[in-house]
């Protein structure tokens, strides 16, 4: 059972779900490039120029543990990185569980992402100019609890301990990317967990994802912003065991 995390987060961000599942699977944790332990060294701008190249990393991974039929639960942009990686090796995850996933975060037509292009192009350019001020400035939205200020506080030292300068590629690869094509491609069994109040992941979004993956599940849960993994664990590994 495989734990991804999301932009600017690391592994320690599954500290409250990922023991409840000890007993019953082998559990992996890791960090993307650029995150937590990382070796920074390996980081290749042209390999990670697209999500591809992280789905790469999730490839190889799974392969060097011998993982086969399992299990891949990623959060936010992890979501899309586990469907790439299922799609380029069916063989390596039985089921896929999408916390908060966004295949496109730019609302084009009929399709409600949550952000227009310039609201994007101005979160990127804020970033680029003052990666602190953006976390600073952006966690406790994306954490979306005001009444529970610590957990925007740990999401702020969060973001503030990835690389900027990686960070800042990994923001553009994850918020322009489209990736709604992909979703049909789904030969696993599918989970998506959706916050019912989330500014990263509009529940329009979750339903969007639900419709175009043939046979998958959705549960919204009753709690608020993206980071349910912190803010509602209790919720999350009740819908992750019911699912499996």
């Amino acid at each position: 059972m495989i734990f991804a995390h999301g932009f600017g987060c690391d592994q320690n961000m599954w500290r409250f779900v990922a023991p409840a599942f000890d007993q019953d699977y082998r559990v992996i944790l890791f960090d993307h490039i650029g995150a937590g332990g990382s070796d920074l060294t390996a980081y290749d701008e042209e390999r990670y120029a697209s999500l591809d190249g992280y789905a790469d990393d999730l490839v190889d991974l799974a392969r060097a543990l011998k993982v086969e039929a399992g299990i891949f639960v990623g959060h936010s942009v992890s979501a899309m990185i586990g469907l790439i990686a299922a799609r380029k090796a069916p063989e390596l995850f039985a089921s896929l569980v999408l916390v908060g996933p966004s295949p496109s975060y730019i609302n084009d037509g009929d399709y409600v992402g949550g952000f227009t292009r310039d609201e994007i192009d101005e979160l990127l350019e804020f970033l680029d100019s003052n990666h602190m001020g953006w976390a600073q400035a952006m966690a406790p939205v994306i954490m979306g609890n005001a009444d529970r200020p610590e957990l925007g506080d740990e999401l702020t030292a969060s973001f503030c301990r990835t690389d900027p300068q990686i960070a800042k590629q990994f923001a553009r690869v994850t918020f322009l990317s489209d990736h709604r094509a992909d979703l049909a491609t789904a030969a696993a069994r599918v989970l998506i967990l959706q916050c019912r109040d989330d500014v990263i992941a509009p529940v329009s979004v979750g339903a969007y994802v639900h419709d175009a993956i043939p046979g998958s599940e959705l549960v919204v849960l009753d709690a608020t912003g993206h980071c349910p993994n912190l803010s509602a664990p209790e919720s999350t590994i009740a819908a992750i065991k019911a699912f499996l």
